[in-house]
């Protein structure tokens, strides 16, 4: 007899094409996706629970979590560190439980390293112009931070073939649909499957 496990689930791309959209509708319709939960230095905020919202760490340990190989990625944001553990995602894995990680491209790129038969996948806008609307469209930045944004998007954009699947975020509908079925067909891989003490 044969166990599904549970697959990790990379997504990423440039800001502002639409990563969060996609995955609020992909796990509206599949309920078995679970965000991976983040390790931290940063303290909890008011309502933020340790091992649900975030696994809340001191510098010390999260530097011994880095030394010791127990995270599958991590960076430094705004002075304080953020990883992915390896151990809390391997255990959703064996409970079958597929588990998604939005994360930037040097994230990525770890995961790829240290996690290589994850699902890798990259969004893109249907077109530069697209993204450019969306960016100043929020109006929540200065022009100056569009700017900068719209800046390392076009560098981004261009590391699209370093992984296995594509979406062009064009039709919020259409890129739900393929995310799903990229998940699809990755529990159709003979790796995802397990065998039991049984067999």
């Amino acid at each position: 007899m044969m166990n599904k496990r549970g697959q990790v689930i990379v997504i990423s791309g440039p800001s502002g094409v639409g990563k969060g959209t996609i995955l609020k509708g992909a796990m509206e319709a599949d309920k078995t996706l679970a965000f991976s939960v983040s390790a931290t230095t940063r303290g909890p905020r008011p309502g933020e629970l340790d091992g649900k919202d975030y696994f809340f760490v001191s510098r010390e340990r999260f530097e011994e979590m880095i030394a010791q190989g127990e995270l599958l990625e991590h960076a430094e944001y705004g002075g304080n560190l953020y990883g992915t553990p390896r151990a809390a995602l391997e255990q959703r894995l064996d409970e079958g439980v597929d588990v998604v990680l939005d994360i930037e491209i040097q994230g990525a790129r770890q995961v790829m390293k240290s996690f290589p038969e994850a699902l890798f996948i990259f969004i893109l806008p249907p077109d530069f112009e697209t993204l450019k609307k969306r960016l100043t469209g929020r109006g929540t930045e200065t022009p100056e931070k569009v700017a900068l944004r719209l800046e390392t998007a076009k560098r981004e954009l261009g590391c699209f073939n370093e992984f296995e699947y594509i979406i062009v975020n064009d039709r919020i509908e259409d890129a739900v649909d393929d995310f799903l079925a990229i998940v699809r067909a990755g529990h159709c891989r003979c790796s995802e499957y397990i065998k039991t003490d049984n067999d």
